[in-house]
């Protein structure tokens, strides 16, 4: 009998650490107001409360993927083209609660990071294996997407650079829309990637309402055109 290979114990690994990593640290529920100069108490940039809540099915899936993949897909290219960067995410992920907890500027820094390879490794992930491999990396990375322009523009307006709190929730939304349009075009087979941004969005526009109306009337906007833009990729998916 070979030898188990690293890769799949590695994302096994990796998954359980970021996984268990909440229980091992205090409650994370944005910057404090000592963290940041300019405290950003409920910035109108960040998602009602109940959207985070997405957290359990990232964390569950990934799990089984990763159990999936050690079990069954050990040896599979395809599966170890999308584990490396996916390692890389989940790694510098385990520890992002505490530094998040210590550091805006570093937990900023921290989940671009994660994003970014959470990212790559979506766009590394075979068509086959969809529900073991894809569709969880995708609702992964589609969080990520959204919760770094969440970081960036609550840690940017804290430091008072170039706008204000609400100046910079329009540049949060447009930039998690931008990156999101560029990944789903890219990735039509991952409608799930655009839902998760959707999602994210759709909290935003909960946790601002009527109250700021324009805030609430440009996440969706960019909710809209997501939606059409993921839902012509899962057609022609299909078609193909």
């Amino acid at each position: 009998m070979g030898m188990m290979k690293p890769l799949p114990l590695l994302t096994l690994l990796f998954t359980l650490t970021f996984v268990i990593s909440p229980a091992l640290t205090d409650p994370f529920s944005g910057f404090e107001a000592d963290q940041l100069p300019i405290p950003q108490i409920d910035p109108p940039v960040q998602p009602a409360g109940y959207a985070f809540a997405i957290w359990g099915l990232i964390y569950g899936w990934l799990v089984v993927s990763a159990i999936y993949g050690l079990v069954r897909r050990a040896d599979a290219p395809g599966w170890d083209h999308a584990r490396e960067p996916l390692i890389l995410s989940l790694a510098v992920g385990t520890p992002w609660l505490a530094i998040a907890n210590a550091s805006a500027v570093w937990a900023t820094v921290g989940i671009i990071v994660m994003a970014g390879f959470a990212i790559a490794a979506l766009l590394r992930t075979p068509a086959t294996d969809r529900w073991w491999l894809r569709a969880p990396v995708a609702i992964y990375a589609g969080w990520l997407t959204a919760a770094s322009f969440v970081s960036i523009a609550s840690t940017a307006a804290g430091y008072g650079l170039i706008w204000d709190q609400t100046g910079w929730a329009y540049a949060g939304i447009a930039g998690a829309f931008l990156v999101a349009f560029a990944v789903q075009r890219r990735m039509p087979g991952a409608p799930e990637y655009g839902a998760t941004v959707i999602w994210a969005l759709v909290g935003i526009i909960v946790a601002n309402g009527l109250d700021r109306v324009w805030i609430s009337g440009t996440a969706a906007a960019g909710l809209v055109i997501l939606a059409l833009v993921a839902l012509n990729g899962a057609t022609r998916t299909r078609r193909a």
